[in-house]
């Protein structure tokens, strides 16, 4: 490993996922790892105790927990312990992909019920993590690839909601919202097209904070929930408690199989746009295994279900380190944001718009990161048919849900989402096309 470190030119160093730069660099790389996912870590455990009807101790408690499970998961990504883990550049975070089918389920049953549903669906899949080099022929580059492009396509209105000021603002789409959201949105394409080294490296971090400096005298930075926050706080393993109601338990396995799709597609996206590699079997079978686990893991401690971050994997494309070592940096920072809940109220403070600023780069970057990984793949009419109807319908279903009113509501829930029907189609496809010879026998290039 020691070779590794040190051999090759800067840039080429960077790449290599087991060098350690200095820790002048490395720390605050490691932060703005952080900073890149901290607003959407919280957002779940807002959204799911406003649906439950909680008090907002407990609020508190949620988003201190998704902070501190976020970081202990990163951690075991990056460091591994035995076969868990990627040992990549991966931050983990809390799912989005889950609320949907979660906020109908804490309304109605509580969230001991989620828990209950989180902790199963967790081993189910860590299952297929185990299983997955007998798995590995349902994603080949031309499957892997499309789950990137989509996860990176249906992040962006995301962002733009950020841009706007976030999602439920009341002066959303405000000048100056839109301001910031183009300052830092310059600031950041600057210092990363310009600059070399540290300055291009941390451009989004860089962004980030210009932005905050330009937000102060409008107003826009709100300190008081800082000085609210407690200094200390430990977690708490089943505080929330758990239920295993059947019908939660199959919704929110169902969604942990095909999220499996989501975490491969990121694990693929980070070793391309990171390392500029494929992922090895070794690297997706232990991300994938370490994320059924975590969110297990998850689960006891009140937290929800655990996904590898993809706006992350987009900050690694964008600016090309790729040091687990960084990365487990934000992982520590993340556990102490979760034992300090006035670190984390601190950073919690920036303001949306600042945030969207950089988001929609990182997003961007994801999106054509998948187009990279397509590009191993055979461009014939078999596999531009899957591409082109996995975007039909992953970005068709989502804009037109009036197609799917009648459907039970854990399918329309399923539809919705974009992803899942994208994800299933491409896997389906897959197998169902005939594919030629020569495309057969170069269909995994993943042997580690």
């Amino acid at each position: 490993m020691g070779k590794r470190r040190h051999a090759g030119a800067g840039s080429d160093r960077l790449r290599d996922v087991d060098y350690l730069p200095p820790l002048r660099k490395a720390i605050p790389l490691g932060i703005q790892h952080v900073l890149a996912m901290f607003v959407s870590n919280a957002a779940v455990p807002l959204i799911i105790a406003g649906a439950a009807g909680l008090s907002g101790t407990d609020t508190v408690f949620l988003v201190q927990m998704a902070m501190f499970v976020a970081g202990i998961a990163t951690l075991v990504q990056t460091l591994v312990i035995g076969p868990l883990g990627a040992r990549l550049p991966i931050v983990m975070g809390t799912s989005f992909g889950f609320v949907p089918v979660m906020i109908p389920i804490a309304a109605a049953q509580g969230l001991p019920a989620v828990f209950g549903g989180a902790l199963i669906g967790g081993l189910a899949m860590a299952v297929v993590g185990l299983c997955y080099k007998r798995l590995s022929v349902f994603f080949p580059p031309v499957v892997s690839g499309t789950f990137v492009l989509l996860i990176g396509i249906l992040l962006l209105p995301v962002g733009f909601a950020y841009v706007g000021g976030g999602i439920g603002a009341e002066d959303f789409g405000a000048p100056h919202h839109l301001l910031l959201a183009t300052l830092v949105f310059a600031v950041t394409v600057a210092f990363h097209q310009f600059c070399r080294g540290f300055l291009s490296e941390a451009a989004v971090l860089i962004g980030i904070l210009v932005g905050c400096v330009a937000a102060a005298p409008m107003g826009l930075l709100d300190f008081a929930p800082v000085a609210e926050a407690d200094w200390f706080q430990l977690p708490i393993p089943f505080e929330i408690g758990l239920s295993f109601d059947p019908a939660a338990i199959v919704a929110i396995t169902l969604m942990s199989v095909v999220t499996c799709a989501e975490s491969i597609g990121d694990i693929s996206g980070t070793a391309i746009g990171g390392a500029e590699r494929e992922a090895t079997r070794r690297e997706l079978s232990g991300g994938v295994m370490a994320d059924g686990l975590s969110s297990s893991f998850a689960a006891l401690f009140g937290a929800f279900p655990q996904i590898s971050f993809s706006q992350n994997v987009g900050l690694v494309a964008l600016t090309g380190v790729a040091s687990r070592f960084v990365v487990a940096i934000g992982g520590g920072v993340l556990v102490l944001a979760g034992l300090f809940p006035k670190l984390g109220a601190l950073v919690s403070a920036i303001p949306a718009a600042v945030l969207g600023g950089a988001v929609i780069i990182m997003f961007g970057m994801i999106a054509s990161a998948g187009v990279k990984m397509l590009s191993h793949a055979a461009f014939n009419k078999r596999n531009m048919l899957i591409v082109g109807i996995s975007l039909a319908l992953a970005i068709g279903l989502p804009a037109q849900s009036g197609l799917y009113q009648g459907a039970p509501q854990q399918i329309g829930v399923l539809l919705e989402s974009g992803l899942i029907p994208g994800a299933l189609a491409s896997i389906i496809l897959n197998l169902i096309l005939p594919r030629a010879d020569d495309e057969a026998a170069a269909a995994d290039p993943t042997e580690s």
